[in-house]
């Protein structure tokens, strides 16, 4: 019988399947990522993996699995595997399809109204026994409905996106390197502008671009200047995209407005000025966080094992 780690809880009936076939050790904490060194203990003798997005499967961690078969992710491209080593091993490696464009699409807009109505921020005000009153200028924040939102890429995220702009009132403008066609910007009431561009007219600026080579740290100082000092960045994509001490000192000089941010560079570290501004939300990688996307994810995750052991779903 084949020898299963999985790295955290999966949603919904996921783990009864693999039980129904397998041997599964599993990690029970979900709260928090699973450390290297447990992770290196957790694969010594397993034949397949179950791990998510947040887990780093580089070499040292496939190289302490020696029996290891596969590899199955739960994450769409599979950044945080050592593709290389897995290849020379031939460990076979299974992502899932971009089921997560609509939940992640939600927490986008969920924080761009948090961080321009400070809603977090009253909610701990209030917490404390503070309450200005209905009419108070005290939480007074940044309109919402007929500001420009701009899109730094516009794949499946983008999309969802702009579909939610549409209902706010909200010109949407987008940035990518190679532009849509004038048909699809017309069936998608979008417009095109440099990057530059979109930066300097943009209200809110989302950040829907794919983290690579070439996108890393794409916005930093001189792109935060180019912003609005009414202006708020919200990223839901990569933390990487973003170079964070540029950002915290953006928001302390009120450069910009405030930002929402859901991704970070180091995760699960986040930059230490970023922890104590008003003016930023932060959460813990949040964006395919709906159960129903977590069901979905977990059903990926154990279908490709399943598969991969000729077993029926």
């Amino acid at each position: 019988m084949a020898r299963i780690f999985v790295t955290q809880p999966l949603a919904g009936k996921a783990l009864e399947r693999l039980r129904a076939v397998a041997e599964v050790t599993l990690n029970p904490d979900a709260s928090t990522i699973l450390p290297k060194d447990k992770l290196l203990e957790g694969v010594r003798d397993c034949d397949i993996l179950c791990c998510l997005l947040h887990d780093r499967i580089d070499a040292e961690v496939i190289d302490a699995a020696p029996s290891l078969r596969l590899i199955s992710d739960g994450a769409i491209n599979p950044t945080n595997v050592d593709m290389e080593r897995a290849k020379a091993r031939g460990i076979a490696v299974r992502t899932i399809p971009n089921i997560v464009a609509e939940s992640t699409a939600d927490l986008q807009w969920a924080l761009l109204l948090a961080v321009a109505r400070r809603v977090v921020e009253a909610d701990r005000a209030l917490r404390r026994g503070l309450f200005p009153g209905g009419q108070s200028v005290y939480f007074a924040g940044a309109a919402v409905g007929g500001k420009t939102v701009g899109s730094i890429g516009f794949g499946a995220i983008g999309r969802h996106s702009a579909r939610r702009a549409r209902g706010f009132g909200m010109p949407f403008l987008y940035f990518k390197p190679s532009r849509l066609s004038s048909e699809e910007e017309a069936a998608e009431g979008i417009g095109y502008r440099s990057l530059d561009d979109l930066l300097r007219e943009s209200d809110f600026v989302v950040i829907n671009a794919a983290y690579r080579p070439e996108t890393h740290h794409l916005i930093g100082a001189p792109q935060l200047a180019m912003m609005k000092p009414t202006a708020y960045l919200i990223n839901t994509s990569r933390g990487a995209i973003v170079d964070e001490a540029a950002l915290a000192a953006a928001l302390r000089s009120r450069t910009i407005a405030g930002a929402g941010i859901d991704v970070f560079e180091n995760e699960p570290r986040v930059h230490p000025g970023l922890l104590d501004l008003d003016n930023a939300v932060l959460t813990p990688h949040l964006g395919s966080a709906t159960l129903e996307t977590r069901v979905a994810i977990a059903d990926c995750v154990a279908g490709a094992v399943l598969e991969f052991l000729g077993t029926p779903a």
